[in-house]
C-alpha cells in the first residue's frame, strides 16, 4: 500500500475547473431557459432540473473513470467501438428531431451517440497509434487503416445532417496523428480527402450555402440566415464590460428560438459582461493546460495520445462555439460544454474530465517520488 507521501493526488486544479464550468452552466441554462420554459412548458425549472439530473450522473462517471486505469479502456476498445457505430446507426433510423438524425430515444431519455464518439474516436486513435508507432510511415498502416476507421463514425454522423461534429473530430484525429509523430504527406493526404467530403456536405444544404455566403461576404442577413448571429451580437455588444446582471439579457426573450443550446454564449456575455466572458474563456483555456499537462506526463504514449484527443475535443469544440455564436465562424449546431443545454453533451463531457483526471493519477506514479508535483 502506498504511503500518503507516495499516493498519487487528484488533479485538483483541473477537477475546480471542470466543476466551476458545470456550475456556470447550470446558472445559465436557468437563466436562458427559465421564460421560454414557462410560456412552452409551464414549468420555468424544466430544463435546469434536467441538466442538473444529468450534470449528477455525468460527476459519478467523472469519479468513476478518475479511479479506473484509463488502460483498461484498450482491452474494451473494440467493444466500444461496435457499440458506439451500432448506436449511431440506430440515430440514423430514428425519427429526426428538427429535420435531424441525432438522437436515439431510450424510453424518456434521449441519448446522442455522437456525443459518446467523440470520446471512442480519441480512445481508439490512441490505442491504434500506440500500437502501431513503428508502422506509421506506412500508407496502409499508418495511414489507411486509423482514418478508415475514425472515417467510419465521421460518415454516421455526417449522414444524420450534422456537420459540425465529423469537422471537429477530424481536426482532432489529424492533430493527434500529429502528436504521434504521423509524416506530413500523411496529413496532406487526409486533409485532401476531407475537402471534398465537406464540399459536398455544404452543397447539399441550401441553408449551408447561405450561411457561408453571409460569412464570406462579411456582412449580417438580419433577416434571413443570419438572423441568430445578428440578434447574438446585439446581445454581445449591449453587455458592455459587466453586463445587465443575472437575468437581465433581452436576448432570451423570444428573440431566439432556444437560447439555452448553441446560442448560450451571447447570453452570458450580455448578462455578465466582457468579464463574465473572460471569466468563462479563462476557465476553458485552464481546462486546456491542465489536459495538455497531463498529456505530457503521461507515462505511455497511449496516455499521451488519449489526454491529447480528449483534451481537444472539448477545448476546440468551446472555441468553435464561441467563435460562431460572435461571427468569427460560420453558424453551425454546436453546443459549447459544460454551458449549453444537452445531456448527452454534459455527461460525455464529464466523462472524458473522468479520463483526464486518471492519466494525471497515473503519470504521478511514474515520477520518482521527489519530482511528483505536491
Amino acid at each position: 500500500m502506498l504511503s500518503d507521501r507516495r499516493r498519487p493526488r487528484l488533479d485538483y486544479a483541473m477537477l475546480v475547473l471542470a466543476l466551476a464550468l458545470l456550475c456556470t452552466g447550470l446558472i445559465m441554462v436557468y437563466s436562458a431557459s427559465a421564460i421560454w420554459a414557462d410560456q412552452k412548458l409551464a414549468d420555468p425549472f424544466y430544463f435546469v432540473k434536467r441538466q442538473a439530473l444529468w450534470g449528477v450522473l455525468g460527476v459519478w462517471a467523472m469519479a468513476f473513470l478518475s479511479r479506473l486505469d484509463y488502460n483498461r479502456l484498450k482491452e474494451w476498445i473494440w467493444p466500444i467501438f461496435a457499440v458506439t457505430v451500432g448506436g449511431l446507426v440506430l440515430a440514423l433510423c430514428s425519427d429526426p428531431v428538427a429535420n435531424v438524425h441525432r438522437w436515439v430515444r431510450l424510453g424518456p431519455i434521449g441519448l446522442q451517440p455522437s456525443e459518446f464518439a467523440k470520446i471512442v474516436a480519441a480512445i481508439f486513435l490512441a490505442y491504434y497509434l500506440d500500437r502501431r508507432a513503428s508502422k506509421l510511415e506506412s500508407p496502409w498502416k499508418g495511414f489507411v487503416i486509423p482514418v478508415g476507421f475514425v472515417g467510419i463514425l465521421l460518415a454516421l454522423i455526417g449522414g444524420g445532417r450534422d456537420l459540425g461534429t465529423p469537422v471537429l473530430m477530424f481536426l482532432v484525429m489529424l492533430i493527434v496523428l500529429f502528436v504521434a509523430g504521423s509524416p506530413g504527406k500523411h496529413l496532406l493526404a487526409a486533409a485532401a480527402l476531407a475537402v471534398p467530403a465537406v464540399v459536398y456536405a455544404i452543397a447539399s444544404e441550401q441553408y449551408r450555402i447561405k450561411r457561408l455566403l453571409i460569412f464570406l461576404a462579411g456582412g449580417i442577413d438580419s433577416q434571413g440566415q443570419g438572423y441568430q448571429v445578428a440578434q447574438a451580437l446585439l446581445a454581445v455588444g449591449s453587455g458592455g464590460w459587466l453586463g445587465k446582471g443575472f437575468g437581465g439579457s433581452k436576448l432570451k426573450l423570444m428573440y431566439l428560438p432556444t437560447p439555452h443550446t448553441d446560442f448560450i454564449f451571447p447570453v452570458l456575455c450580455e448578462e455578465m459582461g466582457l468579464l463574465g466572458a473572460l471569466v468563462c474563456l479563462s476557465l476553458f483555456a485552464g481546462l486546456l493546460v491542465r489536459g495538455l499537462r497531463a498529456a505530457r506526463l503521461a507515462p505511455n504514449m497511449f496516455g499521451t495520445l488519449l489526454a491529447t484527443g480528449l483534451t481537444l475535443s472539448i477545448c476546440l469544440q468551446a472555441f468553435i462555439n464561441m467563435s460562431m455564436s460572435i461571427g468569427l465562424l460560420p453558424t453551425k449546431g454546436m453546443t459549447l460544454p459544460f454551458i449549453s443545454f444537452g445531456g448527452s453533451s454534459l455527461l460525455a463531457t464529464l466523462a472524458a474530465v473522468g479520463i483526464l483526471l486518471n492519466i494525471s493519477r497515473q503519470a504521478q506514479l511514474a515520477m520518482p517520488a521527489r519530482s511528483r508535483p505536491d
